[in-house]
């Protein structure tokens, strides 16, 4: 599709879908007008256009958290952009990995809370903040958040037998979850990768042998 192919609406602005190229996660959703797309197109780095500042401007900039550009796509109707990036730093001025970072309340309480955890670990790895619990293990190393693992692991086990009560073995098993996300930020591991691992291990188990 070209240029003059998508359809910028009536204040010549496309929205732009800015998404990590190796995770797939979505970093930031933001307005490019055509000479922004030029732009990104001819350099190789996310640039946009201000509705607030109703100007341009170049990801990056300021922060030094440019996005590499690896591809452009638009959308069956032209009217979108899908940007994939390799980002430097993190998406969001909060100090967050991305902007997408505060659930909707509604739903149920925990949804997606794995996930949501491993973009903070990713933000305290990636910008670590002052005071930062997450930030603090990390610069610990693997050896000190696996020692912390073992102390998770012994405290659920404590409960488990102890007979301290159901609350307290839910509170012991998410305190051994929290830092084996941490461990896993630590060294690169995507959630994901797990998630996949036990799914190919239920597959095994439930594929009834030939």
């Amino acid at each position: 599709m070209t240029l003059d192919e998508l359809k910028f609406d009536e204040r010549g602005l496309i929205p732009a879908v800015v998404q990590e190229a190796d995770t797939g996660e979505v970093l930031m959703v933001a307005w490019m007008d055509r000479p922004a797309l030029e732009a990104t197109l001819a350099t190789g780095l996310t640039h946009f256009w201000s509705r607030s500042r109703r100007g341009p401007w170049r990801k990056g900039e300021i922060s030094g958290h440019a996005q590499h550009v690896q591809a452009v796509y638009a959308d069956c109707d032209g009217d979108t952009l899908l940007v994939q990036v390799h980002q430097d730093g993190v998406a969001c001025h909060t100090g967050n990995r991305t902007c997408f970072f505060t659930a909707v309340q509604g739903g149920t309480a925990g949804a997606n809370m794995l996930e949501r955890l491993e973009r903070v670990v990713q933000a305290r790895k990636t910008a670590p903040a002052a005071g930062s619990y997450v930030a603090g293990l990390l610069a610990k190393g693997e050896a000190a958040i696996a020692r912390k693992i073992g102390e998770e692991a012994s405290e659920v086990i404590t409960a488990a037998l102890g007979g301290e009560g159901d609350r307290r073995v839910v509170e012991e098993v998410a305190d051994l979850w929290f830092h084996t996300i941490v461990l896993l930020g630590a060294r690169g591991i995507p959630l994901r990768d797990i998630l996949k691992e036990l799914a190919r291990r239920h597959q095994a188990r439930t594929t009834p042998h030939a």
